[in-house]
């Protein structure tokens, strides 16, 4: 089901000024890593306590439970349903069959490249509907007729050469990588074995910016996460979205590209009223897609200002946190 995107195709929107998208926000900026947190065990979903419910709480036209109509659910792979150790549980895999069987749609919704969503999207048996990757800047469908099995539906892209060139002064030993959609990465040099996915070309630096890309990912062995979020701030990377993630790794994609743009899209495209929407997330690549949806959940591990952005919080990933979220839907 994999392979490149030759003779697809694409809706490519390119962002060379590093402008949002007209009508949607802009979201510059870091968040802070995953943490350990937990929420309450037994897989138990509870309300974020930052979150006004009860009598006084502000009505929503769907809080995407039960028996709403059909929703449009957003799942994170990476510690969400997915352990840190590559494991998808068979409860996961039942749960989102049971949320599909109900007739609601299922999406993954990932900072991974389209090449490393498809495997995780086969284990789960997700064989139509649309899948979020790269933080939003690639948006791709499930199609029988394609020879891949898929169509890439939307990509869209940046400039990277001036984030590029103030990260390599600040980092000289970092390694840095640029997507081609599809088919894999150009690089400075090799990445740690199995952190990217796809075909790895190593590159003159220069060459990492002879064309507009999707997404840049940024990794400095040598660095804390703490201190790559304040080298970022102190930068000044305003015109590009960024994210840091649990360890010294950053992903710039095109200003105001985030998972919870490309899925406002999708939710467009599929007909889902506003408040018919759930995510559930872990990082701070999630942050704007729980606050976009109409009912999103945190994983009990994440950190508190990615619990801050959420309607709940549910159990971590070893507490099966994302099951009980879906079997909630059903």
């Amino acid at each position: 089901m994999t392979g490149p995107q030759e003779g697809l195709d694409v809706t490519s929107t390119t962002r060379p000024d590093g402008a949002a998208p007209a009508g949607e926000p802009s979201y510059p900026g870091e968040v802070a890593p995953s943490g350990t947190d937990r929420a309450p065990g037994d897989g138990a979903v509870a309300p974020h306590p930052g979150r006004t419910t009860g009598p006084d709480a502000a009505p929503t036209a769907n809080p995407a439970r039960p028996g709403e109509g059909p929703l449009l659910v957003a799942l994170d792979i990476d510690g969400t349903i997915l352990s840190h150790d590559d494991v998808l549980s068979d409860g996961v895999v039942e749960a989102v069959a049971a949320v599909r069987a109900a007739g609601h749609h299922v999406m993954l919704s990932s900072g991974r490249s389209l090449i490393a969503v498809l495997p995780v999207a086969e284990r789960l048996g997700l064989a139509e509907g649309y899948m979020v990757c790269s933080n939003g800047s690639v948006t791709a469908r499930f199609d029988d007729a394609s020879p891949t099995g898929y169509v890439v539906d939307e990509v869209i892209t940046f400039n990277p050469e001036g984030a590029l060139r103030l990260l390599r002064d600040e980092l000289p030993d970092a390694l840095f990588a640029v997507e081609d959609v599809g088919v894999g990465f150009r690089m400075n040099d090799l990445f740690p074995h199995g952190e990217l996915d796809g075909v790895h070309r190593v590159v003159d630096f220069e060459e990492l910016w002879s064309g507009e890309v999707t997404r840049v990912v940024v990794r400095s062995p040598g660095s804390t996460s703490e201190e790559f979020s304040e080298l970022a701030r102190s930068l000044g990377l305003s015109d590009v979205t960024y994210a840091v993630g649990w360890s010294a790794w950053m992903d710039i994609a095109p200003l105001g590209v985030t998972k919870a743009s490309a899925l406002e899209r999708v939710r467009g495209l599929l007909g889902v009223a506003p408040g018919a929407t759930v995510a559930v997330g872990d990082g701070s690549n999630d942050i704007d897609m729980l606050r976009w949806a109409g009912r999103g959940v945190a994983m009990g591990h994440a950190d508190p200002e990615v619990k801050e952005a959420a309607d709940e919080v549910t159990g971590s990933i070893d507490e099966a946190g994302a099951v009980a979220v879906l079997r909630s839907l059903v």
